[in-house]
């Protein structure tokens, strides 16, 4: 669809600064380990970068030097120089938020949760919601979903909604249940969604994708001064780790116009692509304005992001066959086929990426038969349409994605996270095709890493080690779980680099480190293609650079 490619270790003081000696407008970084992930010139021991941020030379030491020998100096030191790592799918304004709300993630019970809750409470006005997010129920004994009985005796009055970690269910207690602005006893249930009930028909407190938004609607919305605190705490998050770049999975325009006013500040110290959240007012801005690039590079809007099902966890990834864990639900389709159909076509009318979340086969499938049906012979040229997440794919799907020229947006976490009872839930067979990316790249698909950010951590460090290891912190299973679909380092890292650049249209500009290309880069103390899988962990990141200029610097004692 598109006819074109959108315009596409550092001298510590004792105080953790750079020391930079002062010269001309173009800087050299010397005595760096450099992984360029351009396959023309893998390493290099120099580069340099100008005014713009624009590299203008890469190569050995004194072929830099004798370029540019008036340039200002920053010593690396021996520190290794990867390009900027993107983060190809994440929720920038969810980050932000949940670091906001009670953080529930690794609550191993009930008691764990309230506990939390209750320290979480102090700090909010006697009326406020108390919101918080990340409980997983499959880290507790019984792993059952929790009811509003479970919350009630500690807050009686106060309403309560927690979203589980994978955004895709939600907890309530009776008094938020009472603000829910119908009734909600019975045996109906919404589109997309679903009540949990108990046996006389009442709603238990849990809330599965479309019926969250039964209670949410009742949430006090956040004013734009809270909502621009939240994304600069997501950024300040985001280059801590060394990311330069987000797709933002599922943006609504007022929050697009948000980050345009940031932009426009000068307060976007990072590289955010925008999807529109579904079909609604930010595909219809797309569709009569077009692509969108800001001037200064740093914000790009030309793609929508739409739901096919639910999430694995929650039991809402639309399945082919019964959960083996729950016979007769088959999981639940967020969006009704021809709607989907219907939706596919206008983006394609309008020039725009398409990119949908599926989850279970029957998702994964539903979206590949429509794309096939839609892009028609246009399936072998540039329109790089996704599949986020891309979890459970039938094992004759799998080559489909590079027949259909389909990106697998896939994030690395979530299979050392859902390991333990991902099994439980699909059985032996299915399992095979689940979080298969050795399987998918070596079709010949192309493979878009990130996080999922705030479902897993924002920290790229733990994908690479996912990846590669396919084990938990402690390294768990031995050699890996199912490790026949491990990826070697480097192609972790293209993943999180060349890839997710192609992924966005942007590898003209970032993705790799040449000459011509914007000065994205990350200093990390030590060399991710050759330390053992374990230390990816770990591996320090002294500091993150956005066309050339710092985002963030590691502070040293």
């Amino acid at each position: 669809m598109h006819a074109h490619r959108f315009a596409i270790a550092l001298l510590f003081a004792a105080c953790g600064s750079p020391v930079v000696l002062a010269a001309e407008a173009v800087t050299r970084v010397e005595h760096a380990n450099i992984l360029t992930m351009d396959p023309a010139r893998p390493r290099a021991e120099a580069m340099a970068f100008d005014a713009q941020g624009r590299i203008v030379a890469l190569g050995d030491a004194a072929e830099v030097a004798a370029k540019h020998p008036g340039a200002s100096v920053i010593d690396a030191r021996g520190a290794t120089m990867v390009p900027g790592l993107i983060d190809a799918h994440g929720h920038v304004a969810g980050l932000g938020f949940a670091l906001l709300r009670a953080d529930l993630v690794g609550a191993d019970s009930v008691a764990d949760v309230i506990d939390r809750l209750k320290a979480f409470e102090r700090t909010l006005p006697p009326k406020a919601w108390l919101l918080g997010r990340g409980w997983d129920q499959n880290r507790w004994e019984g792993k059952r979903f929790p009811t509003a009985a479970d919350l009630d005796a500690a807050f009686p009055k106060r309403p309560v909604w927690l979203e589980r970690v994978d955004g895709h269910a939600a907890w309530a207690n009776s008094a938020a249940l009472k603000s829910a602005r119908r009734d909600l006893s019975g045996t109906w249930q919404p589109d997309g969604g679903r009540i949990e009930r108990d046996a006389r028909g009442r709603a238990s407190g849990i809330f599965i994708d479309g019926a969250m938004a039964l209670v949410e609607a009742s949430v006090p919305p956040p004013d734009a001064a809270l909502a621009e605190r939240a994304l600069k705490l997501a950024f300040d998050a985001a280059v801590k780790h060394g990311l330069t770049g987000v797709h933002d999975a599922g943006v609504p325009l007022e929050l697009f116009e948000l980050y345009r006013a940031l932009a426009d500040r000068g307060e976007l110290p990072l590289r955010i692509e925008v999807m529109a959240d579904g079909d609604g007012k930010a595909l219809a801005w797309l569709c009569e304005k077009g692509a969108y690039r800001h001037p200064s590079g740093r914000l790009g809007f030309h793609t929508v992001k739409l739901y096919m099902d639910g999430a694995l966890g929650s039991r809402g990834a639309a399945l082919l066959e019964d959960y083996r864990d729950d016979a007769g639900n088959r999981g639940l389709l967020l969006t009704a086929e021809p709607a989907f159909e219907r939706i596919v076509r206008r983006a394609q009318g309008c020039g725009v990426q398409v990119a949908t979340h599926a989850i279970g086969d029957r998702g994964n499938r539903i979206v590949l038969d429509t794309y096939e049906r839609v892009l028609g012979a246009g399936a072998g040229k540039d329109h790089r349409w996704r599949i986020e997440h891309a979890q459970v794919v039938a094992l004759a799907d799998l080559p489909r994605f590079a027949k259909l020229g389909v990106i697998a947006s896939m994030q690395p976490t979530h299979a050392t996270s859902d390991m333990p009872w991902a099994e439980a839930r699909v059985g032996p067979a299915r399992i095979v095709g689940a979080y298969a990316w050795r399987a998918l790249r070596d079709s010949g698909a192309r493979l878009a890493l990130g996080s999922d950010f705030p479902v897993e951590s924002v920290d790229p460090r733990l994908g690479l080690y996912s990846a590669v290891a396919r084990s938990d912190a402690d390294g768990k299973p031995d050699g890996g779980w199912r490790a026949e679909e491990k990826l070697s380092a480097y192609e972790a890292l293209r993943g999180f680099t060349r890839d997710a650049a192609y992924a966005a249209f942007d590898e003209a500009e970032v993705g790799s480190l040449e000459v011509g290309k914007r000065a994205d880069f990350v200093l990390l103390g030590g060399d991710p293609l050759t330390l053992a899988p374990s230390a990816l962990r770990t591996v320090p990141v002294l500091a993150t650079y956005v066309d050339g200029k710092a985002v963030f610097e590691a502070k040293r004692p």
